[in-house]
């Protein structure tokens, strides 16, 4: 029986680093078991994390779940950001600009 299938990106800022999955799903982001709207409770934060999916045309379609660690809030959204669109190329490669 197979289990999800999940595509993997990382990204770094400073000394943060973010390991990003993404699952086909509704649209839910999950950083460190948290809901995006309990972990970032800046809203200009929050906007930064999901504009990869925006741009991408890709919000809604995937889930995404976050492990973010080291240097402060600031520094971990920017990583969260880079690991996202990592992924997202992984999922479609088209997408990419």
């Amino acid at each position: 029986m197979a289990g999800k299938v999940y595509i993997w990106g990382l990204g770094r800022r400073k000394t943060s680093v973010a390991r990003v999955r993404l699952a086909p799903g509704t649209g839910k982001i999950v950083i460190n078991d948290r809901p995006l709207e309990q972990f970032i409770c800046v809203e200009r934060l929050r906007n930064m994390v999901q504009k990869p999916l925006e741009l991408s045309e890709t919000k809604g379609r995937f889930d995404v779940f976050v492990n973010a660690n080291g240097g402060g809030i600031t520094g971990q959204v920017g990583a969260c950001v880079l690991g996202i669109s990592r992924a997202l190329i992984k999922a479609e490669p088209a997408s990419e600009a």
